[in-house]
């Protein structure tokens, strides 16, 4: 048998108190039965009738859990696969503190408001990786989202369709069948330099990605701070960056996606949040569990059986 509760320092002592207190009154009630020339051995019953469903009682309050049952774990949500930009770009900061910070701030925020979903988090500059499988523990992707810095990548570039590509082979992979809603947030500010395989739009909308392009950035731009002042280009010359506003709004009219702006402090992300939210939920998880269940009621309902014979049965505590 198993408990769901135990008890504390300061329950045992309260029990230890009761329990000397109950005895001193029926050794009391003993003695003014001699004194008084008589005898009170009819209380005896009730003394192990009330000891008895006081003892149920608090086994039923401690949970007793016995006997295993089989439960299905059903899940049902969307796997959200994330994509952050981390070139130096998106140190700049044309929204402040900067780009990137401010992107971090809103991803937490996105994913507290869409509990139930898998999460993977993917960093990206000339080429992507992966930050953070599939994971709907909201805690530990916090952690993950809280770490993205731009030192993460050994590469400046910024390559958006090495992110694509790869967050599709991760949602191919990890999804429980082919039907998964399947989702890809992509954030960038869109200074893009690679060339994207002429199919991979296609794939994406093959395979039912809902995709979600965030700029990120002004299209005023700014310069990008480092350690030793503006960054600057081989030749010298300091580097402007801006929001490629153009070549995102082009992607996400090619895999049909939506497409979104961070482009002030002001900004949030709760279109996309209400936008995930209408899209239909499908099975992400299904497990049976063998687990013990419990039993508090079988003991509730004896110490009431005896709590009502001690109200129903009276005793002559003495014989005069």
């Amino acid at each position: 048998m198993n408990w769901n509760y135990s008890l504390t320092q300061t329950e045992y002592l309260f029990l230890a108190v009761f329990g000397l207190l109950y005895g001193y009154f029926f050794f009391r009630t003993f003695r003014v039965a001699r004194l008084l020339g008589t005898t009170a051995w009819a209380t005896i019953p009730k003394f192990f009738l009330r000891t008895a469903y006081l003892s149920l009682l608090l086994i039923a309050l401690l949970g007793p859990s016995f006997g295993v049952v089989e439960k299905e774990l059903v899940s049902e949500g969307k796997d959200i696969y994330i994509a952050v930009d981390l070139s130096k770009s998106m140190d700049a900061p044309d929204i402040p503190p900067t780009r990137l910070e401010k992107v971090k701030f809103e991803l937490k925020r996105l994913v507290e408001a869409l509990p139930g979903n898998r999460f993977g988090l993917l960093v990206f500059s000339t080429e992507a990786f992966v930050h953070a499988p599939l994971t709907s523990d909201q805690g530990a992707l916090a952690m993950f989202i809280q770490s993205l810095t731009t030192r993460l990548v050994p590469e400046s570039g910024t390559n958006l369709c090495s992110a694509v590509e790869l967050a599709l082979r991760k949602q191919l992979a990890e999804s429980v069948d082919i039907s998964q809603t399947k989702v890809l947030v992509l954030l960038t500010d869109g200074e893009d330099f690679g060339e994207c395989d002429p199919s991979l739009a296609a794939q994406i909308r093959r395979y039912g990605v809902s995709t979600f392009v965030v700029g990120v950035g002004t299209e005023d731009g700014s310069t990008i701070p480092t350690a030793r002042g503006n960054l600057r280009d081989r030749d010298g010359n300091v580097i402007y960056t801006h929001l490629n506003r153009n070549y995102l709004r082009q992607f996400v009219q090619e895999t049909r996606g939506a497409y979104l702006e961070l482009a002030s402090s002001s900004a949030d992300l709760t279109p996309l949040t209400a936008a995930i939210q209408n899209l239909e939920n499908r099975l992400v998880d299904q497990r049976k569990l063998q687990v013990t269940t419990n039993k508090y009621y079988y003991f509730l309902l004896a110490a009431l059986v005896l709590i009502a014979i001690d109200l129903l049965v009276t005793v002559r505590t003495f014989k005069l």
